[in-house]
């Protein structure tokens, strides 16, 4: 069997296994240059004691869900040159897969030169995303709450879906808030259309006798308060990234100075 060579380009650098209770740190190839540490704070400072000690400047590792993050900020923060890869490519094929064997096979793969790190946005983008990405599963609880609503009101044969476009429009929130308050009468309940709505008043009225199950009113009840709940909690987010935005608009030199192309357009 002929074996192929290859050049070290990192002499000096560690391949890190991250785990959701513990890291393995491979400063090297044999099996006593892998070292096990915990997840805390100061076990990650000892990671970075243990880098020094054998005097490593470079590291690579996974990105493995959101357990490298911590580590990642203490390693760039103690000076060491790191690459966060993807898991695809540091797949071990050959032989069972153990965490020691993972940062030994990172190890190897950086110090020959074929990792290659992953982007990452810098501070502001990273903040912005984190209350977008809020945003968005406050929205996608939203989203379920409404169905749920809908189908309560179906089982309870309150069509509201076919008079109103929108269930959680002016009209539809309105009727649902007072069916939940306990008003079971379509005639009141028809009151609440808006006159934006295209249906009529005894239409409305007609399609809001339902069975008056208990426990389907109860659950749109549920659903109802939920509804309200997650949207308040998107308004707190919409609150949180505009009032982000005008701070890093009023301390950008280059957005700051900004002036828009309608000044020039209209002299």
């Amino acid at each position: 069997m002929t074996k192929l060579e290859m050049d070290v380009i990192n002499p000096r650098c560690a391949g890190i296994d991250i785990g959701s209770r513990s890291h393995f740190v491979a400063v090297g190839q044999g099996l006593e240059e892998v070292k096990e540490f915990g997840v805390y704070a100061e076990d990650l400072t000892a990671i970075c004691d243990h880098l020094k000690s054998h005097n490593i400047n470079a590291v690579a590792m996974e990105s493995t869900g959101t357990y490298w993050q911590n580590l990642y900020v203490e390693l760039v923060k103690q000076g060491f040159d790191v690459t966060l890869c993807n898991g695809k490519f540091t797949k071990n094929i050959k032989g069972k897969k153990t965490d020691v064997k993972d940062a030994r096979w990172i190890q190897k793969l950086h110090s020959i030169g074929l990792l290659s790190g992953s982007f990452l946005p810098d501070d502001t983008t990273e903040t912005l995303r984190t209350y977008c990405r809020q945003r968005t599963n406050w929205l996608q609880l939203s989203v379920e709450a409404t169905h749920k609503m809908q189908k309560y009101l179906k089982l309870l044969n309150f069509r509201l879906d076919v008079v109103v476009k929108d269930v959680c429009g002016l009209t539809g929130l309105a009727i649902i808030a007072d069916i939940c308050n306990g008003n079971l009468d379509p005639q009141k309940l028809a009151e609440h259309r808006h006159g934006n709505c295209k249906k009529s008043y005894d239409e409305i009225a007609k399609a809001l006798k339902g069975n008056n199950r208990k426990d389907y009113l109860f659950g749109l009840k549920q659903e109802y308060d939920s509804y309200l709940f997650f949207q308040k909690k998107i308004a707190d987010c919409d609150k949180q990234i505009n009032s982000f935005l005008k701070v890093q608009i009023n301390t950008d030199p280059v957005k700051k100075n900004f002036v828009p192309m309608t000044r020039y357009i209209n002299g």
